[in-house]
């Protein structure tokens, strides 16, 4: 068995492979945006700010969940959190798993904090851990070293079960979030890690005091396939076992393409936003403006990305970070204008020539 520090550079590293990616679609890519020959604006009144959770921001991109809790983690999360304090971004952490477990590993989280005093900076747990109640001591930790605006919990059931020295039991997750909520004064934000929140699961989220949904749809990374691929190698014992069979590698492929699309997520959500007054992140496969615009217009108030920007800042470092925002808030801009609508706030499902599902 690995450890968790070890676990985490391997998520990393694994992500970085196109082959950790899902072949599935988002499903965002047949829907089409419907052109205006007049928009009758200019793209440099083009209003790119969005609110979430109160607060305003300058692009609707929240930077995503997945790094800390081992030594290299450290300089990547304080590049990250340079780049959205720079430019006005919320972000979240990696799981915080690790430094409640391993002190020695909290400065590869307090970092951000250090490089980002104003930033949102989303803390992270897995909703595994809070089974039985997370102790009022470890939340304050959590919390508390970061000086979070939010807390991300994080669902990964499938990733679990594939993962070698993952939790096999998610029941008492839900009453575990519930009691999170009624213990701190901060917003909580639920995410899937790929496989997709739909409105069923959301309901009940929202009923325990979640504020946010990420539906993290099918479409990104595979984390199947990441756990699949860490589960082949040499130093990865299987937990019955020092190998993996043939036939047992087969099995776990046949859960790499699982999951909800996050197009799926998103128009499944629409129902629930009749309902009560809640936000929504769209993530899973978001890598470009366009996705971004097409997920505003099936109801999502902002997205989430993660691995494009661990690629970026591991090949380009952070004026590569710098560069890429740079032509997403252009593209933006462009698509706006071509729709004729000059706020974020005002793209709909008018903005849209609905494709196949």
């Amino acid at each position: 068995m690995s450890s968790i520090s070890t676990r985490k550079k391997d998520h990393v590293e694994l992500t970085m492979s196109q082959s950790s990616q899902y072949i599935r679609t988002t499903g965002l890519d047949s829907i089409q945006l419907r052109h205006n020959a007049l928009p009758e604006c200019s793209i440099d009144d083009i209003d790119t700010s969005a609110q979430l959770l109160g607060r305003t921001f300058s692009l609707p991109l929240f930077i995503s969940s997945m790094t800390g809790g081992y030594d290299k983690a450290t300089q990547m999360n304080a590049v990250i959190a340079e780049f959205c304090e720079t430019l006005d971004l919320p972000f979240g952490v990696g799981s915080q798993r690790a430094m409640l477990e391993d002190s020695t590993l909290e400065n590869s989280f307090t970092i951000v904090r250090k490089k980002a005093p104003n930033a949102f900076i989303a803390a992270n747990i897995g909703g595994v851990q809070l089974i039985g109640n997370l102790s009022d001591e470890k939340i304050i930790r959590m919390t508390e070293s970061i000086e979070a605006d939010a807390i991300i919990v994080h669902l990964n059931p499938l990733q679990e079960l594939v993962q070698p020295e993952g939790d096999r039991n998610f029941s008492g997750v839900l009453s575990g979030i519930e009691d999170l909520a009624s213990k701190v004064g901060i917003p909580i934000i639920a995410k899937e890690t790929g496989a997709g929140i739909d409105a069923g699961a959301a309901k009940k989220l929202l009923n325990v005091g979640v504020s946010v949904i990420d539906v993290a749809g099918v479409g990104g990374t595979s984390w199947s396939k990441v756990e699949h691929a860490r589960l082949m190698k040499a130093d990865v014992k299987h937990a019955s076992s020092d190998y993996v069979s043939h036939y047992e590698s087969d099995m776990y492929a046949r859960f790499n393409e699982w999951g909800n699309s996050t197009r799926y997520c998103l128009e499944s959500l629409q129902s629930l936003a009749w309902e009560r007054e809640f936000q929504i992140i769209a993530s899973g496969g978001i890598r470009h403006a366009t996705q971004m615009i097409k997920a505003r217009c099936l109801g999502a108030h902002f997205v989430a990305v993660a691995q494009p920007v661990v690629q970026i800042i591991t090949q380009e470092g952070l004026d590569g970070l710098f560069r890429w925002y740079d032509l997403w808030k252009k593209e933006t801009k462009m698509l706006m204008t071509l729709l004729g609508v000059n706020h974020w706030n005002l793209l709909g499902s008018h903005c849209i020539i609905s494709g196949d599902s």
